[in-house]
């Protein structure tokens, strides 16, 4: 039954969002706001991780291709293929959802405390559109993008530490990044970051906005956004990949 009712309780807060906003302006600028709060927030940490990613997926990979059957050019396809695919949705969204996550549950979940969204709903102002729906909307536009920079980033960094290792000559690399690129593979991975976008703002959303208590459930409140978001991510990696990838 809790979870029926977590689920039916996070229906209607998504319900509640659509509604005319009383003051446009107001509402973009909240919008333009979390985008900036999300998109440059999280870009320091995107770098870092995806740099390193494709970097390690780089000389791992050498490591396992001993054959001498296999030309070198196949590490850069698996280094392209396994960043787009499976690496920079996935991964980045995980550290997003404990990144971007915690913050938005925390964040809505002192404002539940403190009793900012009860004077905002007595001001006559829709919280669940004005507080939920910039963050959503802002994740959908700046997590993709995230996605996007952090695959060509790791794909950079494979590349980069194949040549500082000796282990893949630049020239060899762009070779196999050119060999079988199905186009497709990007698409899929879009599919994967809007899904994942919307999963890591709108589940912590819900947490924070439904917290009740003081500032030690908002701690429960952010670790459980942060819980489900992640579990969630990977149900829906499986799902995805088992729906729209072709057997």
């Amino acid at each position: 039954m809790t979870f029926f009712t977590h689920f039916g309780s996070y229906l209607i807060m998504l319900k509640g969002m659509f509604t005319k906003p009383e003051n446009y302006k107001m509402y973009w600028k909240e919008l333009m706001h979390q985008c900036v709060e999300i998109g440059i927030g999280s870009l320091p940490i995107v770098i870092i991780i995806s740099l390193f990613l494709g970097a390690v997926t780089t000389v791992q990979t050498a490591y396992q291709l001993v054959s001498p059957l296999v030309p070198s050019s196949t590490i850069a396809q698996i280094v392209r293929d396994s960043m787009i695919l499976e690496l920079s949705p996935t991964v980045v969204s995980i550290v997003l959802a404990g990144v971007v996550g915690s913050k938005i549950a925390s964040e809505l979940g002192n404002m539940r405390i403190s009793e900012q969204i009860d004077a905002l709903e007595i001001m006559g102002i829709n919280t669940k559109a004005y507080l939920i729906m910039p963050k959503i909307l802002g994740s959908l536009i700046v997590i993709p993008a995230l996605i996007v920079i952090s695959a060509t980033l790791g794909i950079w960094g494979g590349r980069e530490a194949g040549a500082l290792t000796g282990i893949l000559a630049t020239d060899i690399f762009d070779i196999g990044l050119r060999k079988n690129l199905h186009t497709y593979n990007m698409v899929f991975a879009l599919y994967k970051a809007y899904t994942f976008a919307f999963i890591i703002s709108s589940i912590p959303a819900y947490y924070g906005y439904h917290v009740k208590g003081g500032a030690l459930e908002i701690g429960r409140a952010s670790t459980s956004a942060v819980v489900v978001s992640c579990i969630l991510v990977l149900f829906a990696d499986y799902a995805l990949a088992a729906f729209f990838l072709p057997q």
